[in-house]
């Protein structure tokens, strides 16, 4: 779930690339970095933290040239260490490289053993640093050429954006998984960013998403960037993407976030049809839970009302590593409306249910608060298998609907009544009949090794 953002051919790449990564702060909160080039030198400066404790004007100021990736950090692979924070940087036979990745590298285990047996050393956790390592110790005389033999040993998914002294080579994974869109910023060069939130800071127009196994270079040899088709693409863009992971104002393969989460709400409403329940009015779980009540409401005619107002200065509870600072957030960052909800019965619409202790934390709350009734609605279905493309659920053990059923978590949450969004709804929501990766939900695991 990380950001990642290039600049190319801007005078002020490491400022704009700051501005990118500070809109899209929601994908990654652990670290942050930025890797800068000119004259033929490479500049990096990473560290733990936001995006605004990091990037200082004594910090940009140092990150020199007309160019720079950047990189916040969620960890699905590596630690915690200063060390797994990106850009990854190198220097090997051809000069000086520095990596971006967004995504999460299924068969990185085989990679890092191959090379460890061949006499590599690592530096840090991550899955990113394969790909260095492979480049390496490539023979190929040109950099597009040891990236491209990296890349055919490398399965999963990812979106890498790799840097040389003067070139920016921008990567996406056959399969489209992790979103990445390409833009030109009116003040000169170009953009490729994860999400297109990022535009909108630093004043650039969406051209296209990257296309599935596609290559973007970047260099003062064209005017626009080179395209390379690597790979046949096999779209499967990651649903979750529109669930929860995607700022609401962003574009995602041609589908704005806003509206499919409206949609959600609107179709969980049209199945809601028990007419012996009655609801006082729709409560999003904010922020992620907005839209989907907003069209839930609208559909229904229930009068929506912000019946938990959330402090925007706490991160987001799910991307948190531990489940210790995930229950801590969830007390600083909600707090229920009491004259507002006492003694009323609440339709509560959350984005996604994954372990569940968010969820009773939020009931409880609630009806401590004096509540009279509290009916959970979730706009997206059970989760119920892990995914190893990038989210933060590796073990089985860990998600409450692969261990109960749905009237066991509806009595473990202590609400009145739950329902789902189906999975067949989640793609009529979304709005087309792509082959999306619905993994989390289906535990169809369409990449192999």
């Amino acid at each position: 779930m990380c950001a990642i953002v290039g600049i190319y051919g801007n005078d002020n790449a490491a400022r704009l690339a700051s501005l990118a990564l500070f809109s899209m702060q929601h994908r990654g909160q652990e670290a942050t970095g930025i890797s800068s080039s000119c004259e033929g030198k490479i500049f990096t400066k990473k560290d733990r933290g936001l995006v605004s404790e990091v990037f200082t004007d004594e910090a940009l100021t140092y990150l020199k040239g007309n160019m720079a990736i950047g990189h916040n950090r969620y960890s699905t692979a590596g630690g915690d260490s200063i060390l797994d924070a990106q850009p990854v940087f190198a220097k090997y036979k051809l000069g000086e490289m520095s990596i971006v990745h967004n995504g999460n590298l299924i068969n990185k285990k085989e990679i890092r053993e191959d090379l460890i047996d061949k006499g590599a050393i690592f530096q840090t956790g991550m899955d990113t640093e394969n790909l260095i390592h492979l480049i390496a110790k490539n023979s190929k005389n040109r950099l597009r050429d040891r990236i491209v033999e990296a890349l055919e040993k490398t399965v999963g998914a990812y979106c890498f954006i790799v840097q040389s002294r003067n070139k920016q080579f921008v990567i996406r994974d056959r399969y489209g998984i992790r979103p990445l869109s390409l833009g030109k910023i009116k003040s000169g060069g170009y953009i490729v960013a994860s999400e297109t939130c990022a535009f909108d800071l630093v004043d650039a127009e969406f051209i296209r998403d990257v296309k599935p196994g596609e290559m973007l270079i970047f260099s003062e040899d064209n005017d626009e960037p080179e395209s390379i088709q690597l790979f046949e693409p096999e779209f499967r863009p990651c649903a979750f993407e529109y669930v929860y992971f995607a700022r609401p104002d962003s574009v995602i393969d041609g589908k704005n976030v806003y509206r499919t989460r409206e949609n959600m709400g609107r179709t969980l409403a049209k199945n809601d049809v028990d007419s012996t329940v009655h609801y006082d009015m729709v409560v999003p779980v904010p922020d992620s839970g907005v839209p989907a009540a907003l069209g839930y409401a609208a559909q229904s005619g229930i009068p929506f009302e912000y019946g938990i107002i959330r402090n925007h200065y706490v991160g987001r509870t799910f991307i948190e590593p531990t489940q210790e600072m995930r229950n801590m957030k969830v007390r600083m960052k909600l707090s229920p409306m009491k004259s507002l909800i006492a003694g009323k019965s609440l339709l509560v619409i959350d984005d996604s249910i994954v372990r569940g202790t968010t969820s009773k934390r939020i009931v409880k709350m609630l009806k401590d608060a004096g509540a009279k009734e509290v009916h959970f609605r979730v706009a997206s279905p059970e989760i119920k298998f892990p995914c190893y493309y990038g989210i933060d659920t590796p073990n089985k053990e860990e998600l409450i609907s692969n261990n109960m059923t749905k009237e066991e978590v509806c009595e473990y949450i202590e609400a009145d009544t739950l329902e789902y969004l189906s999975v067949d709804d989640l793609r009529v929501s979304i709005g087309d009949d792509r082959n999306y990766a619905l993994e989390s939900f289906d535990g169809d695991y369409f990449v192999t090794k």
